[in-house]
């Protein structure tokens, strides 16, 4: 069995992202970028499902610009087999995305689709449901374990109450959780096995697929900084001031 694994290259976590001075988007300019961590646990969960013997290879896909390459090295060094690339300079949203993995699951014909729940840019949380439908696939979202048997996937996953499990038939598009697993860490040896290995790029109309946004960014803001704190002298003053200041009683 065959896992695809669409993976997106985002503004790394752990930098300050800045507005642009126009408002129409985010800097990313000299800003240091890496995989989405939500599809690194993904890549993860893919790699492990084959170390038990329940794949047969991993594949790695991402879509967008050339630098997208460079993710992918980074899902083969974790232990996916190959990679594909759909390059292209458009903006892609979400459901381009989803049209552009639908064209190539049907090319590939994956036994299972592991993807992130959401991507730490535009926290869309789409693409995976929006695949499954144009797919007609079941699907099961926010796994927080995924368990493969008899052609079936048993997946746990949180909710308001507690916890869920679902089984869904394969072939099927699960998206994961932060609580799934901890991805591994990449070592050398395997960053330079990941150079070796096959990397096949695409172009969006060689899968006929149109691209063209369908979504217009009026414009892009920073929050509101957080005001300072007041002291009040007694529990009356407090009610007071959250009733006829605040206005949130």
């Amino acid at each position: 069995m065959k896992i695809m694994v669409p993976v997106k290259r985002v503004v790394d976590y752990n930098v300050k992202v800045r507005v642009k001075s126009d408002n129409t988007g985010v800097d990313i300019a000299n800003v240091k970028m890496s995989m989405n961590p939500f599809d690194e646990i993904a890549v993860e969960e893919a790699v492990r499902l084959k170390e038990k013997g329940a794949a047969t290879e991993v594949i790695a896909v991402s879509c967008g610009v050339t630098q997208c390459q460079e993710t992918l090295r980074t899902a083969m060094a974790i232990g996916a087999d190959r990679a594909i690339l759909v390059e292209t300079v458009e903006e892609l949203q979400p459901l381009a995305v989803a049209k552009l993995l639908k064209a190539l699951m049907e090319r590939e014909q994956p036994g299972l689709v592991i993807m992130g729940k959401q991507a730490i840019d535009d926290d869309a949380n789409q693409t995976g449901q929006m695949l499954a439908a144009l797919v007609n696939r079941p699907q099961a979202t926010f796994a927080s374990k995924i368990e493969l048997a008899d052609g079936q996937a048993r997946v746990t996953r949180e909710v308001d109450g507690g916890l869920e499990t679902v089984s869904v038939s394969l072939p099927a598009v699960i998206t994961t959780d932060l609580r799934l697993n901890e991805p591994r860490y990449v070592t050398l040896p395997n960053i330079m096995k990941a150079k070796k290995k096959q990397l096949d790029i695409v172009k969006p109309e060689d899968l006929g697929v149109n691209v063209a946004p369908r979504l217009k960014t009026l414009k892009v803001s920073e929050p509101p900084k957080r005001g300072a704190g007041i002291k009040v002298p007694d529990v009356a003053t407090l009610v007071s001031k959250l009733k006829n200041e605040a206005k949130v009683i």
